[in-house]
């Protein structure tokens, strides 16, 4: 195996090594790590290969983005205004996530619809009943349709293949993560919690396992 394969195998090994740590011993160093890390191996990819891409950066802001909308949630305490800045700061995550996959593709306006009704249904039907604070109503409806949109985005992601699957399925475990969290926090039901941070930092290591095969796929040779 080549040294820089061996590398950044092992950056994306420590995404794998840090989430087990934040699952069994918690603390916000281990919580931010699969994010953290994500962002280390994009970096060396770009220092490696020479490359200013704007997509690339996208991707790094969106896992910053999710390290401090992360801090919020973890340590507001019962306060909703930190829930809000929270809900802010994935919204922000999800541009990148949405702007990375419009640079490689297009939005599938069919499976975008289809969220978005999906959800807006899900919203009204279970969700409204429990959000008494109007900012926090509208925070989570902004947020819920930013996400459908970044679904459909990383449905529309050309060509297919492994890249796309992998980032296709990291959106999809961050949709479905927050989906559980709304479960929890909106309609206090919490069968399905323990999936929620598994499936959150898998997202991160599969997002940044499908920006290392786009690279490779992009550049002539191996990364």
């Amino acid at each position: 195996m080549k040294p820089n394969k061996t590398i950044l195998l092992t950056l994306l090994l420590g995404q794998v090594v840090f989430a087990a740590l934040a699952l069994t011993v918690g603390g916000f160093l281990f919580q931010s790590g699969s994010a953290g890390l994500g962002i280390v191996a994009i970096l060396w990819l770009m220092g490696r290969k020479g490359l200013r891409r704007s997509d690339l950066w996208m991707v790094i802001g969106a896992f910053a983005f999710s390290i401090v909308g992360d801090y919020f949630l973890s340590n507001r305490g019962g306060d909703a205004l930190m829930f809000v800045y929270g809900i802010g700061f994935f919204f922000l995550a999800h541009l990148g996530y949405l702007g990375y996959a419009l640079c490689h593709g297009r939005l599938h306006l069919p499976v975008t619809a289809l969220f978005c009704g999906g959800y807006l249904i899900f919203f009204f039907t279970s969700l409204y009943g429990g959000i008494s604070d109007p900012v926090l109503m509208w925070a989570a409806l902004a947020y819920l349709f930013v996400s459908c949109f970044s679904m459909g985005a990383a449905w529309g992601i050309t060509p297919r293949g492994p890249s796309r699957t992998f980032y296709l399925l990291g959106i999809g475990l961050v949709l479905f993560s927050d989906t559980l969290i709304a479960f929890r926090e909106f309609m206090s039901y919490t069968r399905w919690d323990f999936l929620i941070l598994p499936t959150y930092y898998g997202a991160h290591i599969l997002v940044a396992l499908a920006v290392w095969l786009r690279i490779s796929d992009d550049s002539p040779g191996n990364a």
